[in-house]
């Protein structure tokens, strides 16, 4: 269809009016957007991505968007990406207007895109570059922490004595084991992203770290760690790595953006091509992709185009929820962000909020708002500074005449159950006991178990298996386990090629201790002097049974290798790590794939580098057993997957289970290997430094102030990461409770396992104080035992 034609069969304004008859009080402000900035504040289940498709096919008809002008749609997921496009095409399709004007994109793929269209301003060249991501190589990271070391021995050798060190050659490998393979790997990706999402060079950090060491106060308790110097420093070797391997991360793609928007005539290109900016998500964003899409939104043209120098409107949508905000703790992502542009538009009149939501039945809405109050009113600041951990907007229930069909659905009994069993164990019994009562009244219910870890959602998969119909269970973590084989099958191999490195015999021992292979304990202790733990002899002291269990199947994966054929190896590991059907299928193509294009003749070493190449720069697709890979809310599946994998889904019937106060809210805590350190966490502490800094930037360009900042310590900035991580926490028991539409079915037992890599060695566990709080405030829906 032409422009004329849109225009002519039926006036835009009734096309408008029929688009904005479909929606509800919150979604129309997306669709009656009329250019300028807007933010949209939307509840769980309030249909967020339809008002956007709305208020995209809406500025597509408004403002004529069918030549070369088109809308930006950027979102956090390629699925997401996927679906908010289909919505969107079928509101042009359904309102008879063209299906253009308008692109769907991830945000990093936006970058990667504008970057590598001017590779001569970006410095990116897929040709020469390879894009790999930082979290893949591990050999890597050791040989920057390894020149760092050379090039800052001072620094090094500071922490190798920590607190306190008697010189001991033991105890001084043991440390050198945690430093090099532990604490500094996790600093470099903790860092790098942070720093890099906050357009922060290695240069940039280092004279950041010196102010913040100059307005250190010294509590007289915690280390004076010059933690963002020693950052700094293994940022520049990260980057040094890249530049020398013809490499960037995916953090570089935004800054390679920017880069080339800084040219005046790139800028214009871009920002004539793009009319405006619709973002989802907008909570998980950073910084710097904010800073990227402003960008990208401004027009090119001043407001009043006889004095130049006036500013510009940006045409910017932003669209998420700060009550949702749960990849904090993890990744750059900072709800602060979000927060202080949804305050700005109020300003001015330019904040919508979507408060009405159909998924949930009323006591369901009952329970989370609840819930979000408990926490707010009890969440206590300190000197550190900090926000309450939730934005105070409830979720109402839509009205009688709202379009969505069976909105706020009537319970499945009462419609909330909060249930107190004594042992895990009768946790399961209850659980799939309630399970099989649902699907023999309603066969087609859908249901998701959502748990905090994998290995809570395994001991639930086991159980369940033993009485439901394994076909009707969607194990989702198991595909995530099944795509990590060639990271286990290259730790494994590394071992054989090199069995007295401290690190690659780690490596393998974490693997085996993973897979419930041998029993858990102290992994440096045993790294320290290899061949001594591999191939003690009568001088040696006896080895304990846990420390004898994991050296017998170390030296099977030695013998394997002198009496197998090379081809063979991968399926001798794949049976020795106890890989299911589904593994088992999944390692023998992998072997299949690295022998291919060497032959049988491949050497270890080829298969090393093989592995390598797919860990680092590929993903292996794994082979699913039965069509596993399943749609996460078919009808009369129970779905179990993770907590923070259940965002943006919904299913009539939601099970969270072990809701302890371990996990919900839980606490940062210093390993007891690594206490030599001090009782912070120094990862932890560089990301809150960073953190708090730019907070302090934006405080001060929203309201400048000439005093000068409090002294802070160590423990101060391990005081502000614990409250990030307590508040992410208790905002993801809120997105789990929000999942449910019909039932919420909510416990936490008397006993549980301090580890749950030995769920059988129960003892007593404190639940959740959120979870106490709900039986306390809704004790007509406690079930003790």
């Amino acid at each position: 269809m032409t422009t004329a034609e849109a225009r002519n069969d039926t006036p835009i304004a009734a096309k408008l009016a029929a688009i904005r008859s479909g929606l509800r009080p919150g979604q129309y402000d997306m669709a009656d957007w009329t250019g300028g900035e807007l933010a949209v504040s939307a509840v769980p289940g309030a249909g967020k991505s339809t008002g956007m498709a709305a208020g995209v096919a809406s500025a597509i008809a408004r403002f004529g968007l069918w030549g070369t002008q088109r809308l930006a749609v950027v979102t956090f997921t390629r699925s997401a990406a996927a679906s908010l496009k289909s919505k969107i095409r079928g509101y042009l399709q359904a309102h008879n207007l063209p299906v253009s004007g308008f692109f769907v994109s991830t945000l990093h793929s936006l970058a990667l895109n504008i970057a590598t269209q001017h590779p001569e301003l970006s410095g990116i060249d897929l040709e020469r570059l390879n894009l790999v991501q930082l979290d893949r190589d591990r050999r890597s990271l050791l040989a920057c922490i390894e020149r760092w070391a050379l090039n800052h021995p001072n620094l090094y050798q500071q922490l190798l004595v920590g607190t306190g060190f008697d010189g001991e050659e033991t105890e001084r490998l043991r440390r050198r084991s945690i430093l090099m393979s532990e604490l500094l790997p996790n600093m470099i990706q903790t860092v790098v992203h942070e720093a890099k999402s906050s357009g922060l060079t290695p240069s940039e950090l280092r004279d950041l770290g010196r102010v913040m060491q100059h307005d250190r106060h010294d509590d007289g308790q915690t280390m004076n760690y010059p933690v963002l110097e020693i950052a700094a420093g293994l940022y520049e070797q990260y980057e040094i790595m890249l530049r020398d391997r013809g490499a960037i991360d995916y953090d570089d793609t935004i800054l390679a953006a920017l880069r080339v928007l800084e040219n005046p005539d790139a800028r214009r290109r871009w920002q004539t091509q793009i009319f405006g900016v619709f973002e989802d998500e907008a909570q998980d964003s950073s910084p710097l992709q904010t800073q990227l899409l402003e960008q990208l939104a401004l027009d090119p043209e001043p407001l009043d185009r006889l004095e130049p120098d006036t500013r510009r409107r940006c045409n910017l949508v932003r669209v998420g929820d700060p009550n949702q905000a749960i990849n904090a703790t993890f990744t750059p992502a900072d709800p602060i962000f979000f927060r202080q542009f949804c305050q700005r538009c109020d300003r001015v009149g330019q904040l919508a909020t979507i408060d009405r939501a159909g998924r949930s039945t009323p006591v369901i809405l009952d329970a989370a708002n609840f819930i979000l109050d408990w926490i707010n009113d009890r969440w206590q600041t300190d000197q550190t500074g900090g926000d309450v951990p939730f934005r105070r907007q409830y979720i109402y229930p839509v009205a009688a005449d709202d379009p969505q069909p069976n909105a706020n659905p009537a319970p499945i009994d009462t419609g909330l159950e909060l249930h107190r069993p004594t042992t895990i164990e009768e946790t399961a019994d209850r659980l799939v006991s309630r399970i099989q009562t649902i699907l023999a009244e309603e066969p087609t219910t859908s249901i998701a178990i959502l748990v905090r870890t994998h290995d809570r959602g395994k001991f639930i998969v086991d159980r369940l298996a033993r009485s439901v119909d394994p076909t009707k269970i969607c194990d989702v973590a198991q595909g995530a386990r099944h795509s990590g084989i060639p990271a286990e099958m290259l730790q494994v191999f590394r071992f054989l090629d090199r069995p007295h490195s401290p690190d690659n015999l780690k490596a393998v021992l974490r693997l085996l201790t993973a897979r419930q292979l041998c029993p858990k304990q102290d992994l440096d202790r045993l790294a320290i002097r290899p061949e001594r733990f591999i191939y003690p002899t009568t001088f040696d002291p006896p080895l304990d049974d846990a420390t004898q269990q994991a050296a017998r199947f170390c030296r099977s994966l030695l013998r394997a290798r002198l009496d197998l054929p090379q081809s063979h190896l991968i399926g001798f590991i794949a049976f020795a790590l106890r890989y299911d059907a589904a593994e088992l299928a999944t390692a023998e193509k992998l072997a299949d794939r690295i022998l291919r294009p060497t032959g049988q003749g491949a050497s270890l070493h080829d298969t090393i580098e093989a592995l390598g190449a797919i860990v680092e720069t590929e993903r292996f697709e794994p082979i699913e057993i039965d069509n596993h890979e399943s749609q996460y809310m078919q009808p009369g599946t129970v779905t179990v997957l993770t907590m923070h994998k259940a965002k943006g889904l919904d299913w009539d019937v939601v099970f969270v289970p072990f809701l302890h106060a371990d996990s919900i809210p839980g606490s940062l805590y210093v390993p007891k290997p690594n206490v030599f350190l001090g009782p912070v966490g120094l990862p932890e502490v560089a990301k809150a430094q960073i953190r708090r800094s730019l907070h302090r930037q934006m405080l001060a360009d929203i309201s400048p102030c000439d005093r000068p900042p409090t002294p802070m310590t160590l423990n101060d900035d391990w005081q502000l990461a614990e409250q990030v991580k307590r508040a992410e926490e208790y905002r993801l028991l809120y997105v789990a409770m929000t999942r449910a539409k019909r039932l919420l079915w909510l416990s936490a037992a008397h006993q549980a396992p301090f580890s749950w890599s030995k769920p059988d060695a129960i003892q007593p566990q404190d639940a959740s104080p959120a979870f106490l709080a709900l039986c306390e405030h809704f004790p007509q829906f406690a079930r003790y035992s």
